[in-house]
């Protein structure tokens, strides 16, 4: 936590924020529009995290109380411990998936009643299929290498796997966007017109080299607006849902777009993972004794570790990451209200942003003003209300 601590004290944001003032839900939203808001995002907020609770009970159960069948699978992995090991770690995620299948399904269709998602049941599904097959891969490619690691270093395994964790995060930002999210959307580079040359302008009055600029296809399965920057290096680029594109104004896009620039201009993805790569060591070191402790003489006995040490591995990795997010969602919302305060800064439209933040919590059903403790543990990016008071501190 203290390494969690520093990468965030070293990296957030030191100026180009604004001090938002103060507003209240009720002067820019109705009661109607609180109420949905509210009765949406409350039980889907439980699902959310109960499914991570079931998830969690699942991998412990397997790793500190596994019934005598599936000890015996553990044992015979250990025939030959590096295959053995991916074949545990895909065992673990699709456990975890299936566990968590009814709870993923019971808010997907709830988010269809509502009017958020336009996905049937069996498009919903093929992605849970296509996601899981992805998965599969990583954890296969995971098992193996934390297999590795294990018997090649079993005292000081920790060290060379914070390599890997940065190594992988980093292969995983460049490779994310030309190999996984075509999977699941269609991406086309924003076509000539005037709204392309906008962003170009935009762009060059920032002094920012932005790369690509893409459109995508969300709107086949959600209403919900959004835009990101994913990639790095050579696969960096800007991506726009389509239905953002098509339904609102150009001030309110070109905030967005604005929005997005300044992650481009102040590396934030380059950033992020420079943040892991502080927090990663101590993170490992904490997880190599968690799981000594979780896993007893799997791990601390003389003989080499083999894959039924991989659950207590698996366990202990996801109680750290748990706690070191809450650091990360700390420096995520500093990025994200420097984001706002350039793009109003670029723009000098605090009309259309604050507009597009009303419009965006309205129609993406947000909740304005969540509750704080979860807003604290979870939230990446500034609430509604503050969103809007940078707007408002702005014009002002």
């Amino acid at each position: 936590m203290l390494a969690a601590g520093l990468a965030t004290v070293v990296l957030r944001p030191r100026a180009g924020l604004i001090e938002p003032a103060a507003v209240e839900a009720t002067a820019y939203f109705s009661a109607a529009q609180l109420e949905r808001a509210g009765d949406f995002r409350d039980l889907q907020r439980i699902l959310g995290l109960a499914g991570t609770a079931v998830g969690g009970l699942v991998v412990a159960w397997i790793a500190l109380r596994p019934p005598t069948r599936l000890r015996d699978v553990l044992g015979r992995a250990g025939r030959r411990p590096l295959l053995g090991g991916a074949a545990v770690a895909i065992g673990l995620g699709l456990a975890v998936t299936v566990a968590e299948l009814p709870l993923a399904l019971w808010r997907h269709e709830r988010a269809v009643d509502f009017g958020l998602s336009t996905q049937s049941l069996g498009s919903w599904l093929g992605d849970v299929a296509k996601a899981t097959g992805v998965s599969t891969v990583y954890a296969a490619i995971g098992g193996l290498a934390a297999m590795a690691l294990l018997r090649r270093f079993p005292r000081h395994w920790w060290l060379p796997g914070a390599g890997l964790v940065v190594a992988a995060a980093a292969v995983t930002l460049y490779v994310q966007p030309v190999l996984i999210d075509p999977l699941f959307n269609r991406f086309e580079p924003l076509r000539q017109g005037q709204l392309r040359s906008d962003v170009l302008r935009l762009a060059d009055r920032a002094g920012v080299e932005v790369g690509e600029v893409y459109r995508v296809d969300a709107s086949r399965r959600t209403t919900a607006i959004n835009a990101y920057v994913t990639g790095l290096g050579e696969t960096k680029r800007v991506v726009l849902y389509d239905n953002l594109i098509d339904d609102y104004p150009r001030g309110q896009v070109l905030s967005v777009v604005a929005h997005e620039l300044s992650h481009v201009e102040n590396r934030d993805v380059p950033r992020a993972l420079l943040w892991i790569a502080i927090v990663a060591p101590a993170g490992l070191l904490l997880v190599q004794r968690l799981a000594e402790r979780l896993a007893g003489g799997e791990l601390v006995g003389p003989a080499r570790p083999g894959p039924r040490a991989l659950p207590a591995v698996v366990l202990a990795f996801a109680i750290v990451s748990f706690a070191l997010g809450s650091a990360g969602t700390v420096l995520s919302r500093d990025v994200e209200a420097r984001a706002d305060a350039f793009a109003l800064r670029l723009t000098e439209d605090p009309e259309s942003f604050v507009e597009l933040s009303r419009s965006l919590a309205i129609r993406n059903l947000g909740d304005p003003d969540p509750p704080r403790l979860y807003h604290v543990l979870f939230g990446t990016h500034p609430t509604t209300l503050e969103r809007i008071g940078y707007g408002v501190a702005f014009e002002r």
